[in-house]
């Protein structure tokens, strides 16, 4: 999300050139941070809420959270490794048009696609007699190592989901209006070691009032009990 936000506000260098040619990745990556930013709220609010219901919910905006997470990586796969030069060639003639021809030559500093004589949009820059390179070649590599980047990174998030998508289908069904309740914190419980502490301060208090012969025959039908006569030896 924190990525999509700083590439629409263009807070980083070139990023109009993702906004101008890469648009429809942009807008579905963007759907896939929102939705699965509100699919960790609907699933925060089930388990302190205990709610099942919110817990369905969140099980199956997760597997919807997927289909967008994977999508835009595999379109960008897809542009990326069958044939990039010919959609460059493609989009640069007919779907940018000259206002985003314009933004792309500012961009990258270059002036037509081959040269300033074939297929240029005029500006301040960029003109018939103007020294500037032409676009193909670094609107070729930058679209190599964006859509490169861009399709390992969604298919790295792919396990993590996917690890996401099985704990809430284990765990949706176990959560009741028991769920989190009646636990002692660790920190409380008794085990042996505090319960010999606790015995003995008994013992004391016992000898005090009732001798300590009294308080030996107590400590050990206590300890008998407890099965601890074993462990106090």
């Amino acid at each position: 999300m924190i990525a999509c936000l700083l590439t629409w506000f263009a807070t980083w260098q070139h990023a109009d050139i993702i906004r101008v040619a890469n648009n429809p990745e942009l807008v579905l990556s963007t759907i896939a941070a929102s939705l699965g930013m509100l699919t960790s709220v609907i699933g925060w609010a089930g388990i302190l809420l205990n709610n099942r219901t919110f817990l369905a919910v969140y099980t199956l905006l997760t597997w919807v959270t997927f289909a967008f997470l994977v999508t835009p990586g595999y379109i960008t796969y897809r542009r990326y490794s069958l044939n990039l030069e010919g959609k460059i060639n493609d989009m640069w003639a007919n779907a940018l048009g000259a206002m985003g021809r314009m933004r792309i030559q500012n961009q990258l500093e270059c002036c037509g696609y081959f040269s300033p004589y074939v297929e240029a949009t005029v500006s301040q820059t960029c003109y018939a007699r103007s020294i500037l390179p032409g676009c193909k070649k670094g609107i070729w590599e930058y679209e190599e190592r964006i859509l490169s980047n861009w399709f390992k990174a969604a298919f790295a998030l792919v396990p993590v989901h996917i690890c996401v998508m099985l704990a809430a289908l284990m765990c949706s069904n176990h959560v009741t209006y028991r769920f989190g309740k009646g636990m002692m914190p660790e920190a409380y419980r008794l085990n042996v070691g505090s319960m010999a502490v606790i015995m003995d301060q008994y013992a004391n208090q016992l000898a005090e009032q009732y001798g300590p012969e009294v308080a030996g025959k107590v400590l050990e039908r206590s300890k008998s009990n407890l099965g601890l006569a074993q462990t106090a030896r």
